[in-house]
């Protein structure tokens, strides 16, 4: 069974305050392409990757040192069908001590099975939160940015080719028309990955 949101979690051997603090240094771990404060309730980022991916994200609950929520008000996607999928989302990030280690839970309410880019957000989601977040906490991230980026670049290009190729061949995506998943191009186009 699916579950109803996009959630990863990661431990790390810090405390509860510096994985916080790790948490909302957005530039240092999702994007340097981050303009505005990420660490203040009420404060509101622009996210901005490329032609690919643009949001304005606003905090909207900041509890030191154990949760951060925020509010997707407006989104862009350039690879899927419908753009603004991530309008009115939430994300958060809930820190809490367990045993020796402080573990983050994260969610990302709305990015659902049901809609177009739930597997290759999740999917980024999963690097950005137990890859670079962990990396950042753990000082490597100079070392592994890029590598995340990177990735997140070359799905996004798939995804957009795989749309661009089933269109064309109007090969039974009206099955599906507004989920265009990896594994429904695998069905439309008979692509083995």
């Amino acid at each position: 069974m699916n579950s109803p949101n996009s959630k990863t979690s990661c431990m790390v051997d810090h405390s509860p305050k510096e994985m916080f603090d790790a948490a909302n240094n957005v530039p240092g771990w999702w994007s340097q392409n981050i303009e505005g404060r990420t660490v203040k309730l009420g404060s509101e980022f622009n996210y901005n990757y490329e032609d690919v991916h643009r949001c304005t994200i606003k905090i909207v609950e900041f509890e030191a040192n154990k949760k951060v929520v925020w509010l997707v008000e407006d989104n862009y996607f350039s690879f899927i069908e419908d753009e603004t999928e991530w309008n009115g989302t939430i994300i958060s990030f809930d820190i809490a001590k367990k045993g020796k280690q402080t573990e983050t839970r994260f969610t990302h309410a709305g990015l659902n099975p049901d809609i177009e880019c739930f597997d290759g957000c999740s999917d980024a989601w999963i690097s950005y939160i137990k890859g670079a977040l962990r990396d950042l906490i753990a000082g490597r991230l100079a070392r592994t940015a890029g590598k995340y980026r990177k990735a997140i670049r070359e799905r996004a290009t798939r995804l957009r080719g795989l749309r661009t190729q089933c269109d064309q061949r109007n090969l039974g995506c009206t099955l599906y028309p507004r989920a265009h998943t990896r594994a429904r191009y695998d069905y439309c186009t008979n692509t083995v990955y």
